[in-house]
């Protein structure tokens, strides 16, 4: 039987390892980390762990969705900047400009390319949606305070179902039409008893949660087929320019000669310039944000996050803008966030069993 070779014995049979003065010094490689991992530590410069990185992109989708709610309710009701439809215009202005340089420079999702015209209309068609549901959500802020503003959001899954059922016809449980009931009965409380309840700005606010809700079914329509379905953040780099485009004959119609107006009141006010870049800067914020949570953590996550953003934006609000509230109100609001999340619940029950 061969004895077997030990390392001595192989050592020594190989004259190049006998060099102890150049191979005895030990090179230590690390690991090559996940490629998420990688990413994260040239994106940012420095290493973060994963819960600290996880809880700052929550902090920040915080930060942005309540920022941008709370910085448009002071532009056009405090700072005497009327233009509801300019203001969106900004927003999507900026949206492409930020979409363009974080997609082909910073490279956070590959580009994705529009591959034919029948997928061109179908973006547009959600870029018209689109529009009218933010420029429907600014106006709301001209007329009512914030915390009333995000209990009528809080019904997007009221409409949500409807639309489904009218344009797919799909069906859901029982238990998920029984979970919209406190959703709608906690609005119809809450408008009862709103001390600033205004009968326009609650109509554009619907209008704006309706927008919202069908916008998502036409988009889970229209982007089916694997060859025209877009990342979110390459969806936003073709509606955001779009949108403006679809919003800039409407603001000059309705608005008159804004930008003039903008330049001239920036003339005696400077701050506006930054009130307004900063606002526009939060409002791409809160789709990059959106997309962070969900790669960090899950859509349920996101889900979860705003059921209890409606509330958190609402308390914030009342503590700066102290507009008055009532128990009743409050009530009617709670009620509502409680259906929301018994919809939600639902939903998820209703998928297991039908898979």
């Amino acid at each position: 039987m061969v004895e077997a070779q030990t390392w001595t014995t192989r050592r020594m049979s190989n004259p190049r390892l006998l060099d102890t003065t150049t191979n005895d010094q030990v090179l230590d490689i690390p690991a090559t980390p996940p490629g998420d991992v990688r990413n994260s530590a040239h994106s940012f410069g420095f290493h973060l762990s994963p819960n600290l990185l996880t809880a700052f992109i929550i902090a920040s989708w915080y930060f942005s969705n309540i920022g941008v709610l709370l910085l448009n309710k002071y532009l056009l009701s405090y700072h005497g900047f009327r233009y509801p439809i300019f203001l969106t215009m900004l927003h999507m202005l900026a949206c492409a400009a930020y979409s363009y340089v974080a997609i082909n420079f910073l490279e956070i999702v590959p580009l994705q390319h529009i591959h034919s015209k029948k997928q061109f209309l179908k973006i547009f068609a959600l870029s018209a949606i689109f529009s009218f549901s933010v420029v429907c959500g600014n106006t709301s802020l001209r007329y009512l305070p914030v915390s009333f503003n995000q209990a009528i959001g809080a019904t997007t899954p009221f409409f949500t179902a409807i639309f489904a059922f009218l344009i797919t016809c799909k069906k859901e449980t029982g238990e998920v039409y029984l979970a919209l009931l406190p959703v709608v009965f906690g609005i119809v409380l809450a408008s009862n008893s709103e001390p600033l309840f205004h009968l326009f700005g609650f109509l554009v606010c619907v209008g704006s949660t309706a927008g919202r809700a069908l916008k998502s079914v036409v988009q889970g329509i229209l982007l089916t087929s694997e060859a025209e379905k877009l990342h979110s953040m390459n969806l936003l780099l073709y509606m955001a320019p779009m949108s403006a485009l679809i919003l800039l004959p409407f603001t000059l119609y309705i608005e008159g000669n804004v930008a003039a107006a903008t330049i001239e009141k920036a003339r005696g006010d400077t701050f506006i310039i930054f009130l307004l870049i900063g606002n526009a800067t939060v409002a791409y914020l809160v789709n990059l944000t959106n997309f962070l949570v969900t790669k960090h953590t899950s859509a349920l996550t996101l889900q979860v996050l705003g059921n209890a953003k409606a509330a958190v934006a609402a308390v914030v609000s009342v503590l700066i803008f102290r507009n008055p509230v009532t128990v009743m109100g409050m009530t009617g609001f709670a009620v509502t966030i409680m259906g929301v999340v018994l919809y939600s619940e639902a939903k998820k029950r209703s998928k297991v069993t039908t898979h």
